[in-house]
């Protein structure tokens, strides 16, 4: 990653077609692009569209509290639905996530209440929710780390002969971070049971592609490692279940790692406090949003004669309903303990966190017996 500068290079998109299975007009594709793969049923494709309607309500409305100052920071995955909710819809409630700060839609997508998900960018508490119920762990900031985190919870798993499978996500940015190659060495020698999925949005903050690699795709890093690499279409999320689907099968039934980049792109700024003007051109933006993930899948489920009028306003409903909850839930007051700072810091408690912890202690009981005699 670097800071916000100034550069509008000629942006050098990988050479390779990615695989997918729904063209841009969401007509069924056949033979090579496939790769093989076969498009999911229909019943499968309207609930991973339902998935998507909504998950697009809750980014959107979550960006629009950020506008309003109810949330300090949050990272939009806009237009990055296909590659968010085809991929964590892949695996099962006992399976493990690790997800990286841009990975809301696909919490919403686990069943994480709204609440939960944005305790963290709101500042209330580290994490929202208790990660061994959601059997999801913390969304990461720092890049890559939560690879390593995912492949040594999939080794033990295997040690157990527990069949779960550990998903990670990571950005085309964390493919340049040290913690992310020891991941893949380290699932890949051990055959960890973990599914890699690269979102490959184009940018980290403000380096594009170009300047993180010169590999031709980010899933011929795989090979070096010993394991499968797919370069996919990341906004067909047919394409993006399917292969997901595969590599999760593989890894539950003892095959090992596999590495999947889905091709697609940040609509929104990094974050809220980006300018994305000062590093890309808009004309790129206009043609990502002509590839929406969204309108694809519709298109073809329409054409199928699966999608009429009223589930769509029934989704539409639906999505409008957590978009309701989500705007009450930022709207409670939360009870914050500052105590809380010092829990879960050190498995065993540490003197000298203990004796800061006794400090502050003391100085908010001073504050407060102030605070009643001014009162008085």
């Amino acid at each position: 990653m670097s800071l916000n500068v100034e550069h509008h290079d000629t942006r050098v998109l990988p050479s390779e077609k990615p695989l997918r299975l729904l063209d841009n007009a969401g007509h069924a594709l056949h033979g090579r692009e496939t790769g093989g793969f076969a498009l999911p049923a229909v019943e499968t494709l309207l609930e991973l569209y339902r998935r998507m309607v909504i998950a697009r309500r809750f980014d959107v409305q979550v960006t629009a509290l950020t506008k309003q100052g109810r949330l300090a920071t949050y990272p939009s995955a806009y237009g990055q639905e296909a590659c968010e909710i085809g991929v964590i819809s892949a695996i099962t409630a006992d399976d493990w996530f690790f997800p990286t700060y841009r990975d809301s839609i696909a919490l919403l997508t686990r069943g994480l209440a709204p609440g939960e998900i944005l305790q963290s960018f709101r500042g209330d508490w580290h994490n929202g929710w208790d990660q061994h119920e959601h059997r999801t762990a913390s969304m990461a900031t720092p890049l890559a780390t939560q690879a390593l985190h995912a492949v040594g919870l999939a080794h033990a798993a295997r040690l157990r002969r527990d069949p779960i499978v550990a998903l990670t996500f990571l950005g085309d940015g964390a493919t340049s971070e040290g913690d992310a190659h020891e991941a893949f060495n380290f699932a890949a020698v051990w055959q960890a049971p973990t599914v890699f999925l690269v979102q490959n949005n184009q940018f980290a903050i403000s380096t594009p592609l170009a300047r993180q690699t010169r590999a031709a795709t980010l899933a011929d890093k795989a090979v070096g490692y010993g394991m499968p690499g797919y370069h996919v279409d990341g906004n067909d999320i047919a394409a993006m279940y399917a292969v997901a689907s595969a590599a999760v099968e593989r890894a539950r039934s003892g095959g090992g790692p596999t590495l999947i980049e889905g091709l697609t792109y940040r609509i929104e700024s990094h974050t809220n406090s980006d300018d994305p003007t000062r590093y890309r051109q808009q004309r790129d933006v206009e043609h990502w949003k002509r590839r929406d993930p969204i309108e694809r899948l519709e298109k073809y489920l329409v054409s199928e004669g699966a999608l009429a009028d009223a589930l769509r306003g029934e989704i539409a409903e639906a999505a409008e309903d957590l978009a309701a909850r989500t705007r009450e839930a930022m709207s409670e007051e939360p009870e914050l303990d500052p105590l809380q700072l010092f829990d879960h810091v050190y498995a065993s408690p540490r003197a000298s966190l203990a004796e800061q912890r006794a400090a502050l202690e003391a100085e908010l009981a001073a504050r407060g017996a102030g605070a009643e005699v001014a009162a008085r």
